[in-house]
C-alpha cells in the first residue's frame, strides 16, 4: 500500500529536495499513464504530510516537452493528495516584474503544440470547467507564506506557456506583452489542467529569474 499525503509540492528548475521534511521515505508510484518524473519524496513539514516531486528528475534531466505530466498528477493522486503548490522558474513579461520576485497567477494562456494534457479519451467523453484555473485559497495561502518570509509575492496575473525548450524570439515577446501577459514559461499549464480533472485544488508559484528578450 502507498503511504499517503495531504499536500503535494512540484519543485521546478532548481528545486530538487524539499529541506525541512522529516521522517522521509522514497515511493515509486505506478501510474496507468507510465512513470511520473521521479520517486516521490515523502515527510512531515510543520505538522503536515507532504509529498515533493521533482518536475524534471532529480539531475535535471527531462525538457519541458517530454514530461509526462499525467503520470505526475496521477501519481499525486494516487498518494492521496488535496492540495498542489507547484514551484516554477519564468521569465517576465513586465518591468514591474522584476527578478527574485514571485507571482501567484491566476489565469494561464496555452501556447504549447506537441504535449497530452487531459486524462480523457479513448473512449471517455468529459469536459471540466476551467474558467479559473488556480485555487483562490490555496493563493491566498502562498501569498501570505511570502508575506511572512518577507519576499515579494503578488497575486494574480497571467501565465503564458509556451512549449520550448527554445525561448522566445523577439517577435513573439512583444507579442505576448501586447496581449499583456505577465510571464513566460513552460511547464504549468498542463499540471493546472490536469490536477483539475483529477480534483486536486492547484496553485503556482512562479519565481521570476530574468527579465523575457524584448525587454532589454
Amino acid at each position: 500500500m502507498l503511504p499517503q499525503a495531504e499536500i503535494g509540492i512540484i519543485g521546478g528548475s532548481g528545486l530538487y529536495s524539499m529541506p525541512g521534511l522529516t521522517g522521509i521515505q522514497e515511493a515509486a508510484v505506478e501510474t496507468p499513464f507510465g512513470a511520473p518524473s521521479d520517486a516521490f519524496v515523502l515527510g512531515t513539514l510543520e505538522g503536515r504530510s507532504v509529498a515533493f516531486l521533482a518536475r524534471h528528475g532529480r539531475g535535471h534531466r527531462i525538457l519541458p516537452s517530454e514530461l509526462n505530466f499525467r503520470a505526475n498528477i496521477h501519481g499525486f493522486k494516487q498518494l492521496g493528495v488535496e492540495r498542489i503548490v507547484s514551484v516554477s522558474a519564468v521569465g517576465s513579461l513586465k518591468e514591474e516584474h522584476k527578478p527574485l520576485e514571485f507571482l501567484i497567477p491566476d489565469q494561464f494562456v496555452d501556447r504549447t503544440r506537441h504535449r497530452v494534457d487531459t486524462f480523457f479519451g479513448e473512449g471517455v467523453v468529459a469536459h471540466i470547467a476551467f474558467a479559473d484555473p488556480v485555487c483562490p485559497q490555496l493563493s491566498e495561502v502562498v501569498g501570505k507564506a511570502c508575506q511572512k518570509a518577507k519576499v515579494v509575492g503578488k497575486r494574480g496575473g497571467t501565465y503564458i506557456c509556451m512549449e520550448g525548450p527554445q525561448f522566445s524570439t523577439k517577435a513573439e515577446s512583444n507579442l505576448y506583452r501586447s496581449w499583456g501577459m505577465d510571464v513566460i514559461g513552460m511547464t504549468n499549464l498542463q499540471e493546472a489542467k490536469l490536477a483539475r480533472e483529477a480534483e486536486i485544488c492547484y496553485v503556482t508559484v512562479a519565481m521570476v529569474t530574468d527579465y523575457d528578450c524584448s525587454m532589454w
